[in-house]
């Protein structure tokens, strides 16, 4: 049911210039959606690919926002009878201050976009989390397919120095803290590692993860556990889909099925022979199992791993990031 999607069908997009929030844009504006935007400024050139899109001209509005500044959220926001909170940090190494760098802008900011859905009586506000919200998480039966019901553990996350999945925890936690005391509406979507063509300019993390492997490195060898993608445009879907669908409740894992790492480099290698690769690796015996069955039951359709890698080398050879040897 579209039971969101009114005659007007105003919506608010967080951090619109970045890898998924572009794709949502995008999908947003084909099904008729007036979308806001926010971006840090909407002159800079890295966010012209918005104004290309089809329908932009018209129905695409840009806000320069800082999500640490609730004004400018508030005035993003308001008029609008949806949000999508996609706006985040994804820094996984060289952290000096994580409190600065990762944490307060993810926890703030989730904390200013709700608080202004509040004000302006957003119907339905989707927060786009991670998987990295679900995933640590020691005590969890080792074998057992994890499932919405796990939360990653925050004193685990700063045991070991993992910040970002402590952002996204502590961010994703206080989504639900504020609907509970506020009664709005807020359910949210946790994507694997995302992979797909590119509308921005500039390369994200998750897809240097993809073309690092492509050319050779060896950082990523070494996993311990399975590895779980998703095609980017499938997760733009997904927004959408709990979105509309009334039924929609909690969180949402989004991501295919696991892959060993040594099938994954055997699919690469048998796709794209002409690419160099780390001939070394192990794997460690530890395996991740994740499920998006909650997420295929209301109606989630999904590309195959092969399919999102496929358009993903595509997007990167015809943009020059990638060679082949």
């Amino acid at each position: 049911m579209e039971e969101h999607k009114s005659e007007i069908g105003r919506v608010c997009v967080t951090g619109a210039g970045g890898f998924i929030a572009s794709w949502l844009v995008k999908l947003l504006l084909s099904k008729g959606y007036k979308v806001h935007g926010t971006v840090r400024d909407p002159s800079n050139e890295k966010n012209d690919h918005l104004k290309k899109l089809d329908k932009a001209t018209e129905n695409l509005q840009l806000f320069k926002a800082d999500l640490l500044d609730y004004n400018t959220v508030e005035a993003a926001i308001s008029g609008c009878e949806g949000v999508f909170h996609v706006a985040s940090p994804v820094i996984l190494s060289g952290i000096s201050n994580p409190e600065e760098e990762l944490i307060k802008p993810a926890l703030v900011g989730t904390k200013n976009v709700l608080k202004a859905c509040t004000k302006a009586n957003v119907k339905r506000v989707v927060v786009v989390s991670s998987i990295s919200s679900i995933v640590s998480n020691p005590d969890w039966p080792q074998g057992t397919i994890m499932d919405e019901n796990c939360w990653s553990d925050e004193e685990f996350c700063k045991s070991t120095e993992d910040w970002y999945s402590l952002s996204k925890t502590m961010a994703e936690k206080e989504a639900f803290r504020h609907a509970q005391e506020t009664g709005l509406d807020v359910v949210t979507l946790c994507p694997s590692i995302v992979i797909g063509p590119l509308l921005q300019s500039t390369v994200n993390v998750s897809s240097f993860l993809l073309l690092d492997i492509l050319k050779g490195s060896s950082e990523y060898t070494e996993k311990d556990r399975n590895w779980l993608f998703v095609d980017v445009r499938d997760v733009a879907e997904a927004a959408l889909l709990i979105y509309e669908k009334r039924e929609a409740s909690g969180r949402y894992i989004c991501t295919l099925d696991p892959i060993k790492i040594g099938d994954f480099f055997g699919m690469l290698k048998n796709i794209y022979p002409g690419f160099k690769y780390h001939k070394n690796f192990r794997e460690l015996g530890i395996d991740l199992h994740m499920s998006s069955e909650k997420l295929r039951k209301i109606g989630w359709k999904h590309r195959t791993l092969k399919e999102a890698v496929s358009d993903s080398v595509q997007y990167y050879e015809e943009a020059g990031l990638l060679k082949k040897e």
